[in-house]
């Protein structure tokens, strides 16, 4: 089944600038309305945002959007992908200060709600794990209530949430990412985001993204594969990954046992592995391996 993911994209989404924001050399999507647009134009990215005190929890995956290096420069060749962020106003001395003040404020409000939720947390543990049935055979019931209590109490006075812990968390929704420009003007990035020093592997991954985008597909990472791209009929909210693309140059020489083992792997996967080789003329040649098994 072919589904055209280019067929989603609406009127307005082609005009529209998307905002890329770079923390070190990974561009990232924070507006909403950005995820929107990249996604109807059938770009999927990853998900990175997390909760301080559950990290990395893949049920409460939230903004940014993490883009693939060639998602990034397929919206830069469009001309639909600027700087996120408009330059900062100039600010005299007093304004940077009260700024920075009131981001301080914010943060340690931050802090000490966390501090109290995750208290909260660990005296429910603690009241789980010593009322569980599972924990043998208990102390008389006055007993219990006794040592619970102490041990409650101990809890209040002893614990403390380490200001570490809120480092997981990329705070979407407080100051500095409320998309006013002076609360947003600390992630200005210049544009082009970065040089175009790439060098033959990144520009036969590119032609290779571009050809298959071009051709309806959506794309993801496909590193826990062994691969390059998986490829999706359509949205992979809606689809599984049919093939596992493995880009190579195309005068590369190529082991057997490496192409035997990808064949193999893509067999145990249910998914058919693509060598794409991009031509010095744009063309893609697609070579596909199935596993069929060894004499």
């Amino acid at each position: 089944m072919r589904f055209e993911s280019s067929r989603m994209e609406r009127p307005e989404d082609s005009a529209r600038v998307v905002g890329v924001s770079v923390c070190d050399s990974a561009p990232l999507l924070w507006r909403v309305e950005d995820l929107r647009s990249v996604r109807r134009r059938g770009l999927v990215g990853a998900l990175l945002g997390s909760l301080p005190r559950s990290p990395r929890q893949n049920c409460r995956m939230g903004r940014p959007l993490l883009l693939l290096p060639e998602e990034e420069r397929l919206l830069g060749e469009s001309r639909t992908a600027a700087a996120a962020l408009p330059a900062p106003r100039q600010q005299d001395g007093a304004q940077l200060e009260l700024r920075v003040r009131r981001h301080e404020e914010e943060q340690q409000r931050s802090f000490e709600e966390q501090s109290v939720l995750a208290l909260e947390d660990r005296k429910s543990s603690l009241l789980c794990a010593m009322t569980s049935p599972d924990t043998g055979s208990p102390p008389e019931a006055g007993a219990m209530d006794e040592s619970l209590q102490r041990r409650l109490e101990d809890l209040d006075r002893s614990f403390v949430f380490p200001r570490s812990a809120l480092g997981v968390q990329l705070s979407t929704a407080r100051a500095g990412l409320s998309y006013c420009p002076e609360a947003r003007a600390f992630l200005q990035a210049e544009w082009p985001i970065r040089g175009g020093q790439n060098g033959l592997s990144r520009d036969t991954k590119y032609q290779v993204f571009r050809d298959l985008r071009g051709r309806g597909f959506c794309l993801t990472s496909a590193g826990k594969f062994g691969g390059d791209f998986l490829v999706y009929p359509g949205d992979p909210l809606r689809f599984h990954a049919h093939f596992i693309a493995v880009c190579l140059a195309a005068d590369e020489a190529v082991g057997l046992l490496d192409v035997l083992a990808v064949a193999r792997l893509g067999s145990n996967v249910k998914k058919t592995v693509l060598l794409c080789s991009p031509a010095e003329d744009g063309a893609v040649t697609y070579t596909s391996l199935q596993w069929s098994g060894m004499v």
